[in-house]
């Protein structure tokens, strides 16, 4: 099968959260299993790296029609690990100075890049056997390939799939935008439509053969009001054609026997450079490492919904466990003064940096003791499955990918690995975080057993692109 995979980002190449890992590993998994994918994308051209932009080569350029006007498109390519990038250029939508997402136009700029992946397609008659495409930036795809090119020559038979990585975001803007903007003529509106918006997601569940989601979990979640930010009512009739596949992690990239990032390597034969990485962990952020105390991090986009309200009203009681406490991560200005403040209350426990440095991300992964998020929903998380391959062990509330991904160290088989909560509960995250403490203390050879058991976990991309093609074959006919 020819699989296209259109996403507004991807490693290593341009990312902004989770969707930037799963579109640059789930494609060459999906590579190594057989099959021939194409991975397009916008070009940021001030995010990309010069010596990235070395290997691309220009391809073609054509026009896009984006509502009454045409747009330039610049077309190039490179290949990486099997996979064929296309990048489609406009500087007046993607050269921006500061980050991805969040400008004004976003909803203009994803309507071109969507209109123009279908353009990419027919230009040079890829004819891929499926497209699919991710999050709200990507939704109206199906929607653009069911209205104007379904029928076309070269186009036909083309089946589409859409993935939901985050509900939160569905790209909600003006009925006016319908014509003005997107190019989608009036009789379009029942598909568009949603509680008086234009709404991109609605759009393509409602027109996308297949919907799947990043966890089995979230898919059901997704059905409730409670996770579905209003989407639930088109999801449950639609429920039949959704599913979920729990993600991935490349475990070539976050490799502790291999990886540079890190001080030391280390590995399950021999351990010793997880301790070399924690002393050198606390010395970056100015902590001594006095007494040994369990070190418990959060990499992490400080909003409520990553569940930062629930630490910050027992966080005291946490410092209170004889522990030391590293945050990596910006949002909110109430998170970010709060951690400060504890910075200052607690100079020799706790270290707070704001921003986002992958290079110190990946020191906390391989330096930490243990690995807190306690969200309040997680569509399917990858920091938990990271921390289980540098033997962190996570500490997570039972929600959607975190629920699929991390059993809880107390059941019976002991095939736990980690430490889990239920409700969204204050205490109920600290009773977890007093167990980790607890066995980190009282019973070494038992929490060497559950790092041990931690760094075997298997989240590789094999089983989840096993699914992936099943579900493609499935539209194809088994091709």
């Amino acid at each position: 099968m020819k699989i296209l995979y259109a996403s507004s980002e991807a490693q290593p190449f341009a990312a902004s959260g989770g969707l930037a890992d799963v579109a640059g590993s789930l494609p060459k998994a999906l590579v190594e299993e057989g099959q021939e994918c194409i991975v397009v994308m916008p070009y940021y051209v001030n995010t990309i790296k010069d010596y990235q932009k070395e290997k691309i080569e220009y391809v073609d350029n054509f026009y896009v029609s984006v509502g009454w006007r045409t747009q330039y498109c610049g077309v190039f390519t490179t290949e990486l690990n099997g996979v064929t990038y296309y990048f489609l250029d406009n500087e007046y939508y993607f050269k921006r100075d500061f980050g991805l997402y969040s400008y004004y136009d976003d909803g203009e700029r994803y309507a071109f890049f969507s209109r123009a992946v279908m353009e990419l397609v027919q230009k040079l008659d890829l004819h891929p056997d499926i497209i699919n495409a991710n999050d709200w930036q990507c939704a109206l795809i199906p929607v653009y390939y069911n209205l104007y090119y379904r029928n076309q020559y070269n186009m036909q038979n083309i089946h589409t799939v859409f993935t939901i990585h985050n509900i939160q975001y569905q790209g909600r803007y003006g009925l006016e935008t319908m014509e003005e903007i997107l190019g989608i003529p009036k009789h379009y509106t029942s598909i568009m439509e949603y509680d008086h918006d234009v709404n991109f997601m609605k759009a393509a569940i409602e027109v996308s053969e297949k919907v799947t989601t990043v966890s089995p979990t979230y898919a059901s979640e997704i059905m409730d009001p409670w996770f579905a930010h209003g989407l639930d009512r088109i999801l449950r009739t639609k429920a039949y054609k959704t599913c979920g596949f729990l993600n991935g992690i490349d475990q070539d990239m976050y490799n502790p026997e291999k990886d540079t990032d890190i001080p030391a390597n280390f590995s399950l034969r021999n351990k010793s450079g997880k301790k070399t990485c924690k002393e050198k962990l606390l010395k970056e952020v100015g902590l001594n490492n006095d007494n040994d105390a369990p070190v418990i991090a959060m990499v992490s986009r400080l909003v409520e919904h990553k569940g930062f309200d629930l630490v910050k009203y027992v966080f005291d009681k946490i410092i209170e466990l004889n522990c030391k406490v590293i945050i990596l991560g910006s949002g909110e200005p109430q998170y970010e003064d709060f951690f400060k403040e504890m910075h200052y209350r607690y100079p020799d426990k706790v270290s707070f940096t704001c921003g986002y440095i992958p290079a110190l991300a990946k020191k906390i992964y391989a330096g930490a003791d243990m690995f807190l998020m306690p969200s309040k929903s997680e569509p399917c998380g990858l920091a938990q499955m990271i921390s289980l391959r540098y033997g962190t062990i996570p500490v997570v509330r039972a929600t959607g990918g975190l629920k699929d991904s991390i059993r809880d160290y107390g059941e019976p088989d002991d095939s736990g690995l980690g430490f889990t909560f239920q409700t969204y509960d204050a205490f109920d995250m600290l009773e977890a975080v007093r167990r980790g403490t607890e066995l980190y203390w009282n019973d070494k050879r038992k929490w060497g057993a559950l790092v041990t058991r931690a760094m075997k976990a298997d989240f590789s991309w094999n089983r989840s692109a096993q699914l992936y093609i099943g579900l493609y074959k499935e539209l194809c006919g088994d091709k």
